[in-house]
C-alpha cells in the first residue's frame, strides 16, 4: 500500500517541476525565478555592499586598481591605456549590463527579439533609417586607426570578460523577468550605441516631411512668418557682432529649384512614429576669471535627456601615468564624455542643427531594382533585413539603397498611410566617423590648442563644446560635419533624380561658429541658433531660444561669481517666455465673459511671480492657457494635411503675437465667422479652465503634481515598480531648470578651475543598474533637492582615504 502514496507524491512533484520550470507567456518560469539559488533573491544586495576582489585576465598588460568610494564611484588607476579601457568595459558590464545590451539591440532594430511583435515597426524603422549601416561605416573608421582599434578592442574585451564569468544567479533581474540572456559585446555594438546617441540628438532636428505639408498650406511669405530662421529675440551662442570670415564654400541652388522644389505643393503622408524628444537639448556656460570671485574660470553643464533608471550616465575617474580625468561616461562606450582633468574642463549641448534630408526616388518599376538619377537608370543596392521576433515568426524586410542612402519609406513601408512616395534619407550620421577619439583626446587635453585638435574630427551629432582651462582661457565651438546648403535647401523633400539637389560639400571645420575669450567674459549655449543673421551659411534646425535669453541676461549682470552662484543658475525657475507673453494674453482676454472659477484662475495668472516652482499654481494656469492658445491659433491650419504640418515654435508664436495684434492666423478657417485674436484667446482660456477644474478636483493644481516629474526604468510601463515617480521639482523645457515629466537635466556639473580644481555634480539615478541595490537610485533625492556631490579627483597616494570602501585589483594572469 505504500506504493500508492509514493506514486501520487511522485506525480504531483513531477507536475510541479514541469509547471514551475515552464514560462507562461510573459510570466517567467516560476521555479527558476523564485529559486533562492538562481532567482530574483540573488539580485538583492546587502546595504553596505561595495565590491572588493582580486581578478586576473590574460589580455591585461599590467596591474590596475579600482577604488570605490562611498557613492560607488570607481577611481581607476592603470599603467596602460588598454588596461584602463578594459577595466572601464568590465565595470560598465558589471553595473549596467542590461542597459547596454538593451540599448544596442534597440539601436540595431532588434527590439522584437525581447519585446515581441509590438516592436516590429520600430525595428523596421531603425533598419530603414540605416542604423546598422551607419555603425558599420563608423566601425571601419574606428578600426583603420591602430590606436583607436586597440582602445575599442580593449573596452570590448573588458565587457566580455565580465559576461563570460557571469553565472545564472548573477544575471540582472531584467533578464530573469524577460527570459533572456545577454549577448557578447563587439566594437560594432559600441558604434551602434554612438549612432543611437546621434539619432537621439540629430534625427529629430529636421522637419522635411511635415514642412513639405506646410508648403502645401501656406504661401511663401507666410512660411517665413511661421518658421523664421532667426528669431527676433535671439541671443546667439557666438556673441552678436562677431565678424565671420568669407565662406569657404558657396553652394549653388539648382536652376529648377523654384518650379520643382519651392513651388511644388504636393503633400507627404509618410512619417516617423519614433522621433526623439524635440526637447533633447542642454545648457552649458563658462565664465572667465574677470567675472569670478576667485579670478579662475568656472564651467557649468547640464545635458537635458530622457531621465531613466539606470541613468544614461555612469560616473567615474580614469587615471594613467599620462592622464587623469573625472566625469560621466556613457555605458557601452569608452572614455569620459563630460568632465574635467588636471588642466581643463569641458561640457556639451546639442547644436539642434538639421543634418538629415529626404529625397523622392523614382523607381523604374515595382521591383525597385533601378532608380532614375541624372537622366539614366541606376542599379539599386538591396539589404535584406531579418527581424527575429520573440514568440512569433521571423519578419523579412528588403531595404533599397540609393546614392543618397537607404529608402526609408516606400510601397513596402509607409507607416500605415495609403499614399505611396519613395523617400530616401541622407543623414550625416551615415558617413564614416570616429567620435570616440574626440573624447580620448579631450580626456588628455591640457590647453586650448589640445581642445581644438580633439573636437576637430567630431562629426555627428553636432555639439556645442564649451571649454575652460587653468591658464584662464574660455571658449565654445559648435562642432560637427554640417552640410553647406543653399538657402532653403533641406526644408522640404527634394527631387532625388537630380544631383544638383545633393549636398555640395560641408562647412569647413574652422568656419563652424566659435568664440575664444570674448570681451564680455562669458559664453553660453542652450540649444539656440549658434550665430546671428550675419553668419554666411544657411543653418536650419529646431532651435530653442528662451533658455539662452535667460542665461545670457543673468550672466551679463553677474560679477564676483562663485560656484554657488552657478548652482543657483542651474536651479533657476524663472519663465522668461511667460514674462513676454503675459501682457499680450491679458490685453486680449475679455474679463467680462469670465465666470466664477475662471476669474480665480485669471487672478492666479495675473499675480503669479513667473517662477515655475514645484508648488506654483500660476505656472500650471499659464501652461494650460498657453497650450490652449497655441492650439486655437494653429490647429485649424496645420491639420489640413495628414500628418499635420509642423507647429511653429513657441518663440515664433510669441513673437508673432507681440508684433501683430490683429494676427490673421487667429481666425478659425473651419467656421463661417471671422474670429479675432481676443475671441480666440478668451475661448482658449475658457478651455484651459476646464482642464484646470479637472486638475483641481484630482488635487493636481500645483505645478509638480500637474507635471508629475518621474524617472522611469528603461522598460517603462513593463516595470513600474522600478520607477521613481512624483518628484517635488518644478521647471519646464523652456526654463533654465528644464524639467518635464520624464525629461530634464540628466547630469549637473560645476567645475571651478582654481589652483586645486573644485567640482560638483549629480545625476538623477545611481551608479548601479540593479534595482536591488541601494546604489540604484540614491542620487535622486540629492538631485531633487537641487544639491550636489563633491567630485573627488583622487590621487594615487590617497588610496587609504576613509572615503574608499572597496577595491578591485586587476592583474595579468
Amino acid at each position: 500500500m505504500r506504493l500508492v502514496p509514493f506514486l501520487r507524491s511522485a506525480t504531483v512533484t513531477t507536475a510541479l517541476v514541469v509547471v514551475l520550470n515552464k514560462p507562461f507567456g510573459k510570466v517567467p518560469a516560476l521555479g527558476k525565478f523564485f529559486s533562492p539559488h538562481i532567482g530574483f533573491w540573488q539580485n538583492a544586495e546587502p546595504f553596505d555592499a561595495v565590491p572588493s576582489a582580486s581578478l586576473q585576465f590574460p589580455s591585461l598588460k599590467g596591474a590596475t586598481s579600482v577604488y570605490f568610494d562611498e557613492r560607488l564611484v570607481p577611481h581607476v588607476f592603470a599603467q596602460y591605456d588598454e588596461d584602463l579601457y578594459f577595466v572601464q568595459g568590465y565595470l560598465h558590464a558589471k553595473f549596467r549590463l542590461f542597459q547596454i545590451d538593451l540599448q544596442t539591440r534597440a539601436a540595431a532594430g532588434r527590439a522584437s527579439e525581447l519585446a515581441g511583435p509590438k516592436a516590429i515597426n520600430f525595428d523596421k524603422e531603425q533598419r530603414r533609417l540605416g542604423m546598422v549601416f551607419a555603425a558599420e561605416n563608423a566601425l571601419r573608421e574606428i578600426e583603420k586607426d591602430p590606436l583607436s582599434r586597440s582602445l575599442f578592442d580593449a573596452y570590448t574585451s573588458g565587457v566580455n570578460a565580465y559576461i563570460d564569468q557571469l553565472t545564472e544567479a548573477e544575471l540582472p533581474i531584467e533578464y530573469k523577468l524577460m527570459q533572456a540572456t545577454p549577448e557578447r559585446w563587439s566594437n560594432l555594438r559600441t558604434a551602434l550605441l554612438l549612432k543611437m546617441m546621434a539619432k537621439m540628438l540629430s534625427s529629430g532636428t529636421e522637419n522635411d516631411l511635415a514642412g513639405t505639408n506646410a508648403k502645401s498650406i501656406f504661401l511663401p511669405d507666410q512660411l517665413k512668418q511661421l518658421y523664421p530662421q532667426v528669431p527676433d529675440s535671439l541671443l546667439p551662442i557666438v556673441p552678436s557682432a562677431t565678424a565671420f570670415a568669407r565662406p569657404g564654400i558657396v553652394p549653388v541652388a539648382p536652376t529648377s529649384a523654384d518650379s520643382l522644389y519651392f513651388s511644388h505643393r504636393d503633400t507627404v503622408e509618410a512619417h516617423s512614429h519614433y522621433q526623439p524628444d524635440p526637447d533633447n537639448g542642454s545648457n552649458n556656460w563658462v565664465v572667465a576669471g574677470i567675472k569670478t570671485k576667485s579670478g579662475a574660470p568656472i564651467l557649468a553643464n547640464d545635458p537635458h535627456l530622457e531621465l531613466s533608471l539606470p541613468s544614461i550616465w555612469y560616473e567615474m575617474q580614469l587615471t594613467t601615468p599620462t592622464s587623469n580625468v573625472y566625469g560621466v561616461s556613457l555605458p557601452g562606450s569608452p572614455m569620459v564624455v563630460i568632465g574635467f582633468n588636471d588642466s581643463i574642463a569641458w561640457g556639451v549641448t546639442n547644436s539642434q542643427r538639421d543634418v538629415k534630408d529626404y529625397y523622392e526616388i523614382r523607381f523604374k518599376d515595382e521591383s525597385r531594382k533601378e532608380y532614375f538619377y541624372n537622366g539614366k537608370w541606376e542599379p539599386t543596392r538591396f539589404r535584406i533585413e531579418e527581424i527575429k521576433v520573440k514568440d512569433s515568426t521571423t519578419v523579412y524586410d528588403t531595404v533599397a539603397y540609393t546614392v543618397f542612402g537607404p529608402v526609408m519609406f516606400d510601397q513596402q513601408f509607409s507607416n500605415g498611410y495609403t499614399k505611396q512616395m519613395n523617400l530616401a534619407v541622407r543623414w550625416a550620421a551615415h558617413d564614416p566617423s570616429n567620435e570616440g577619439m574626440t573624447f580620448y583626446k579631450l580626456n588628455r587635453a591640457r590647453n586650448y590648442a589640445d581642445y581644438v585638435e580633439a573636437i576637430r574630427t567630431f562629426q555627428c551629432p553636432g555639439q556645442n563644446f564649451v571649454f575652460a582651462s587653468k591658464t584662464g582661457d574660455i571658449a565654445i565651438w559648435q562642432q560637427g560635419r554640417f552640410p553647406a546648403r543653399w538657402p532653403g535647401q533641406g526644408l522640404y523633400v527634394m527631387p532625388g533624380w537630380d544631383s544638383s539637389y545633393a549636398w555640395q560639400g560641408f562647412i569647413p571645420q574652422e568656419e563652424n561658429p566659435h568664440s575664444l575669450n570674448p570681451e564680455r567674459g562669458f559664453l553660453q549655449s542652450a540649444n539656440q541658433r549658434a550665430a546671428d543673421s550675419t553668419y554666411p551659411y544657411f543653418i536650419p534646425g529646431s532651435y530653442i531660444t528662451a533658455r539662452g535669453v535667460r542665461i545670457d541676461k543673468q550672466l551679463a549682470g553677474m560679477n564676483q561669481i562663485t560656484p554657488q552662484d552657478m548652482m543657483a543658475l542651474h536651479q533657476d525657475y524663472f519663465n522668461t517666455s511667460a514674462e513676454d507673453l503675459r501682457p499680450v494674453l491679458l490685453k486680449n482676454i475679455r474679463i467680462d465673459q469670465l465666470t466664477g472659477n475662471e476669474k480665480v484662475y485669471l487672478d492666479a495668472f495675473t499675480n503669479w511671480d513667473l517662477l515655475a516652482t514645484p508648488n506654483s499654481i500660476g505656472q500650471t494656469v499659464f501652461q494650460c492657457f498657453w497650450d490652449s492658445v497655441q492650439s486655437a491659433i494653429w490647429k485649424d491650419e496645420l491639420t489640413r494635411t495628414d500628418p499635420m504640418a509642423p507647429w511653429p515654435t513657441e518663440q515664433s508664436t510669441l513673437e508673432l503675437l507681440v508684433r501683430d495684434s490683429a494676427l490673421s492666423f487667429a481666425d478659425d478657417v473651419r467656421t463661417p465667422v471671422i474670429e479675432s485674436l481676443s475671441d480666440q484667446i478668451t475661448l482658449a482660456f475658457k478651455r484651459a479652465c476646464q482642464v484646470l477644474d479637472a486638475e483641481k478636483a484630482a488635487g493636481k493644481l500645483e505645478w509638480s503634481k500637474h507635471m508629475n516629474p518621474s524617472v522611469y526604468h528603461l522598460l517603462k510601463d513593463a516595470l513600474p515598480a522600478f520607477a521613481h515617480k512624483g518628484m517635488k521639482v518644478g521647471g519646464y523645457g523652456n526654463i533654465v531648470n528644464a524639467i518635464k515629466h520624464s525629461h530634464g537635466p540628466s547630469w549637473r556639473m560645476i567645475v571651478h578651475l582654481s589652483e586645486k580644481t573644485e567640482a560638483w555634480g549629480v545625476y538623477p539615478g545611481g551608479q548601479s543598474g540593479n534595482p536591488g541595490s541601494r546604489f540604484y537610485d540614491d542620487y535622486i533625492s540629492v538631485w531633487e533637492k537641487g544639491t550636489y556631490h563633491p567630485l573627488w579627483l583622487m590621487r594615487a597616494e590617497e588610496k587609504d582615504d576613509a572615503r574608499i570602501k572597496g577595491v578591485i585589483e586587476f592583474k595579468k594572469s
